[in-house]
């Protein structure tokens, strides 16, 4: 699969271009994408989080949507609510969870040889309290605002933890508002969760070799529509 970025202004011409292949196409919302069936293979579209693909204003323009970012990894954890561009709430999480010796999160540690020591002890209350304080923020969240989307980005690891705290998260495994964020953070860090608000705001058309020439000739088109128009491979 190749992929590129389209900047944000150009959603919507691109959205239109590809409505003019005549290509069958439905909407996955676990993912956020659009899915066309061309001769060529499957193309996808993700739309940007912002974005409600089902619901138009009267110009033509989509309807924005409110949404959560929420980026966790053992011992650090960053959370934001945001409306269309505007970041309007954001909250940092640390926790003494990772063995030093070892890099190791207590949480893993624990599969192995068990929380005998105080340390282990430490560490493994400061695990449980840390999910705590998140689902008390996101819980927060969901008490004042209205929230479309969530995206997550969380590893397998972490996920029982998550959902499983004494507090829980205000949302369901299967809640149709959540999606995975798809990209790698490597550390989920107040910058990273803005660096990650940008990228979730652009699109992302991915597509097989074979249809390189009909796709090329679209991103032609639309930087003829749009002189500045931008798109980046990723």
């Amino acid at each position: 699969m190749i992929h590129k970025l389209i900047s944000e202004p150009n959603t919507l011409r691109l959205l239109d271009l590809l409505g003019c292949q005549k290509w069958r196409h439905s909407y996955e919302e676990e993912k956020h994408q659009l899915r066309y069936q061309s001769e060529y293979g499957d193309l996808f579209f993700r739309l940007p989080i912002h974005l409600n693909f089902e619901e138009r204003t009267s110009k033509g323009s989509f309807v924005t949507l409110n949404y959560l970012i929420v980026i966790i990894e053992s011992g650090l954890a960053a959370l934001g609510y945001f409306e269309d561009s505007d970041t309007i709430h954001h909250k940092v999480f640390r926790a003494y969870m990772v063995r030093k010796k070892q890099g190791k999160s207590q949480l893993k540690y624990l599969k192995t040889k068990g929380k005998s020591r105080a340390g282990s002890r430490i560490r493994l209350a400061e695990s449980l309290q840390f999910f705590e304080d998140i689902n008390q923020q996101l819980t927060e969240y969901q008490n004042t605002y209205r929230i479309d989307k969530i995206a997550v980005s969380l590893s397998t690891t972490l996920v029982p933890f998550f959902y499983g705290a004494k507090t829980r998260p205000p949302f369901e495994k299967t809640d149709p508002r959540l999606f995975h964020i798809p990209r790698h953070i490597a550390s989920c860090t107040y910058e990273n969760l803005e660096k990650t608000r940008t990228f979730l705001r652009t699109g992302e058309l991915k597509f097989p070799l074979e249809a390189s020439p009909v796709v090329q000739k679209l991103l032609q088109q639309l930087t003829a529509f749009q002189p500045d128009a931008e798109t980046e491979d990723w």
